[in-house]
Parts: structure tokens; C-alpha cells; sequence
């Protein structure tokens, strides 16, 4: 082989070695979270109890803080109470019957000429009071029926429910203790508790602008996390940043990474596989 074809040769062995090395060079990341929130109470009231301690897991839709709601509760059964009462619509339907009928007699005594057009008129109209008066006592069911449906989410603000599943990463306040709602306290210590969202985690890497375009979103990357962690898991990009940083030529990846056991600790550095 003429030495300049040789060389040329060792050139391009040179850069595919180099590409191949540069693009498995490991990125930096981060290992964090999903979600993080802190979960104060939208009413003001004494704690009656708080179901769950720092480190528990949680489900979705689980109940983390009950708040003291026996007036409430009062006021709701007796709404839940009027909603279904017959009474007062029985006591009308037999008032409007009674007057119905009263009305067919008057009629048939109206056309003998017994009674005057006038007597025949006011049964008449005491029929039709008697129709008001059963479609008020409907109304009044159904406006009970409503101020029940208001009460049940009023007393549902009473009890503190995690939106998400995950893990409980600090309890602030305690049974007995009064919890006011942001706009009565300051907003950094009116929280109760606080929650973390673990699976999936998220992955956040700075990549080099020469990488932009490369890295596409649905890719699926090796994350492994630095020492004394180990383990290397599959991870998925997200999102991949529209702006690009332009003092640090750079921009950012983030990447959902499943943790349906927990066995990934979140808090933690890494490296990303690109």
C-alpha cells in the first residue's frame, strides 16, 4: 500500500475512534425527584390527626391530615336530612288532590247553575295555589339536595388528600396544632407536610451545544449513579430543551426515569450515557 494511502487510512481509524470515544463520553446529571409539594391546608382549623410520618409511602388519593370538622359535619346531616324529606311534598300533593276534586264538584254544580261563576273561580284559584305550593316543596327538596352537595365539599376541604403517589420527606406540624391556610400565615411554615413524587424520577443533564440535535426526545439512555450507588438503569428523554444557553454553549435534557420499587434514590449525581 503506497504510504500516502496508508496514511490516510490511519487518519480516518484516528477520527471514527474519536468520534466513538466522544460520543461515549459520559454527562453529568442529576437524579431528582419527579414532583415535590408541599401540602397545606385550604382552611383554617385544629388538627385532629395526621396519618402519616416522614419516610411513609403514600398512595394517590390517600388521606395524609384530618382537620377538626364536627360543626360541619352538623350542618351537613341536617342538609343531607332535608334532601330526602317527604313531608312537606306528601302534605301538598294532598292538599292539590283534595282541591282537584273539589274543583270537579264546583264545576258540575257551576253548570246547574247551584253555585255562582264566582264560587266556581275561587276553588279554581285554591287549586292552583295548592299546584305552587307542591312545586315550592319540590323546589325546597332540591335546594336541599344542593346546600348537601355544597356541605360534602365544604367538609371535604377538612381532610388533607396526597394528589400523587410517593414518599413523605418531612412532617412540619402536629395533632393539636393549628393549621392556617397561606393567605392567614406565612406561606413558608403554614405547610403540613411534604411529599416527593419517585417514580418516575427525573434525570436532568447539561449537554454541549454540539450535541443539540443528536439527542433526540424518546431516546433511551443509561443513567448510572455515582458512588457508593450502583446500578445502571434505563431512563427515557422527555424533553430537550428549545433555548440554548449561549455564555455556557450549552443546553439542558431531562429524562424520566421509572422507579416502580424504590430502589433508586433520588438526591443523587450521575452519569448519562449519551
Amino acid at each position: 500500500m503506497p504510504p500516502v494511502l496508508r496514511l490516510l487510512v490511519l487518519l480516518v481509524s484516528c477520527m471514527a475512534c474519536a468520534a466513538a470515544g466522544a460520543a461515549a463520553t459520559p454527562s453529568q446529571c442529576l437524579i431528582e425527584p419527579s414532583q415535590k409539594l408541599e401540602m397545606r391546608s385550604p382552611v383554617s382549623g385544629r388538627i385532629i390527626a395526621i396519618h402519616v410520618e416522614r419516610g411513609s409511602i403514600v398512595r394517590k388519593g390517600q388521606v395524609l391530615v384530618t382537620l377538626d370538622s364536627d360543626v360541619e359535619q352538623a350542618t351537613l346531616a341536617t342538609a343531607s336530612y332535608r334532601s330526602v324529606m317527604e313531608g312537606q311534598i306528601r302534605a301538598a300533593q294532598s292538599r292539590l288532590s283534595n282541591a282537584t276534586q273539589k274543583l270537579k264538584r264546583r264545576d258540575e254544580l257551576q253548570k246547574e247553575n247551584f253555585i255562582s261563576a264566582q264560587d266556581r273561580d275561587d276553588t279554581a284559584a285554591d287549586m292552583r295555589v295548592a299546584e305552587a305550593d307542591l312545586l315550592e316543596a319540590r323546589d325546597t327538596r332540591e335546594l336541599a339536595k344542593l346546600e348537601a352537595r355544597r356541605l360534602t365539599a365544604v367538609v371535604s376541604r377538612y381532610s388533607l388528600v396526597s394528589p400523587i403517589a410517593g414518599v413523605v420527606t418531612d412532617r412540619l406540624q402536629n395533632p393539636g396544632e393549628l393549621a392556617q391556610t397561606s393567605e392567614t400565615n406565612n406561606a413558608n411554615t403554614s405547610a403540613i407536610v411534604k411529599l416527593a413524587q419517585i417514580d418516575p424520577l427525573r434525570v436532568d443533564v447539561v449537554l454541549p451545544v454540539a450535541r443539540y440535535g443528536v439527542v433526540k426526545v424518546g431516546a433511551v439512555v443509561d443513567i448510572k449513579p455515582e458512588p457508593p450507588f450502583t446500578g445502571v438503569y434505563k431512563a427515557t428523554v422527555r424533553v430537550v430543551d428549545r433555548i440554548v444557553d449561549a455564555a455556557s454553549g450549552t443546553f439542558r435534557v431531562r429524562l424520566d426515569l421509572p422507579n416502580p420499587k424504590g430502589e433508586i434514590t433520588a438526591g443523587v449525581k450521575c452519569t448519562a450515557g449519551f
